[in-house]
């Protein structure tokens, strides 16, 4: 019997008829059928692309020695040094401010109060002003109280006083929003607005630089021209040598080789993994993350206005109960970027 000289759809898929390995890609597509002539002709739907997210950053993809840059004998148990390896996502060039935090707020006064209620919202999830009293002993901080969160004068410093469960309501918030309107648009759904793992953290922190102490890549906390590099306590009783005696606005001082800014100092950042002494042992070293519901304890990273070098190194670890809220505890959201991010 003599051979049909009509191709099937799977023979021209290798030929090299200047349509690449699979000559048939260019018939695929959103409204191509998936499956033609008894055959799965399926290739990449059309109209799918990641945007970045207003106010973020991409940071790539790439492996690094998780943990501590020097040598700190009293901290080393809990933080042993780790290689792991972290996928690209986007993070918020910035903490989150005090005007992006009130969009949130205003929205469920007037959205939600059916669903949720006016106490739930006030106690939950309205930041606690009152920080700026309690969380220091013999502290004036009335002025703070009075107007850190209601004044215009700080609508770009960093929002504070808000707990870890109130950070990741405002993430599920702001998802919401954003794939609401896509839907109503007509396109693909993007990744949840998370807070961002601790490997994700230290990772961008370090700017792709795999062992550096500070996000601006000096081990010294001031430049050659003896300017300080952060906003945090260099000097016993001295808060105001880097030129703010509390916050700072979140876009201060000089970003680093991401983008970001504040990575060390300011406030501290509230991440999305549970605290744990020995993380290294009970994490995988890909995308590594520690979510246990039943820790209370929250791992917050980066330093703040209030504290010491130390604990603006990129490798040092700290927590805060997932339910308390401070005056130098913030947060920024990060978003997985889907596939292999393209390198610059």
């Amino acid at each position: 019997m003599g051979q049909s000289s009509k191709k099937t759809l799977s023979s021209k898929k290798g030929s090299n008829s200047g349509k690449g390995m699979f000559g048939f890609m260019k018939k695929g597509g959103k409204d191509s059928p998936g499956i033609e002539n008894g055959e799965v002709v399926a290739t990449a739907r059309k109209g799918w692309s990641q945007p970045t997210p207003y106010g973020m950053v991409l940071v790539p993809s790439g492996s690094y020695m998780m943990g501590q840059t020097d040598e700190e004998l009293s901290r080393a148990g809990v933080n042993f040094n780790k290689r792991v390896t972290v996928s690209a996502f986007f993070m918020d060039d910035t903490e989150i401010t005090n005007h992006e935090y009130r969009q949130f707020t205003n929205s469920l006064l007037k959205d939600s109060v059916s669903v949720l209620g006016e106490d739930k919202i006030m106690s939950a999830y309205y930041p606690d002003t009152t920080v700026w009293m309690s969380d220091f002993t013999y502290h004036s901080g009335d002025p703070m109280l009075e107007f850190y969160f209601s004044s215009p004068a700080y609508d770009t410093y960093p929002v504070v006083g808000v707990s870890w469960d109130a950070a990741k309501y405002f993430c599920l918030w702001r998802s919401k929003m954003l794939n609401d309107y896509r839907k109503k648009q007509n396109m693909y759904n993007l990744p949840r607005f998370e807070l961002p793992s601790e490997s994700e953290w230290e990772w961008a922190a370090r700017g792709g630089r795999a062992s550096l102490k500070y996000p601006w890549g000096s081990p010294y906390v001031a430049n050659a021209k003896g300017c300080l590099m952060a906003n945090f306590k260099p000097h016993r009783g001295n808060y105001d040598a880097d030129g703010y005696s509390y916050t700072a606005p979140a876009a201060s001082f000089f970003p680093n080789e991401f983008g970001l800014y504040n990575m060390a100092g300011n406030v501290a950042e509230w991440c999305e993994d549970a605290y744990s002494d020995n993380a290294v042992a009970v994490t995988w070293d890909l995308n590594t993350v520690n979510k246990d519901p039943d820790e209370p304890r929250k791992v917050t990273r980066g330093g703040s206005w209030k504290d010491i070098a130390y604990y603006l190194e990129t490798g040092t670890r700290a927590y805060e109960l997932q339910n308390k809220k401070r005056a130098y505890i913030g947060f920024r959201c990060s978003m997985r970027y889907l596939g292999r991010a393209v390198s610059k």
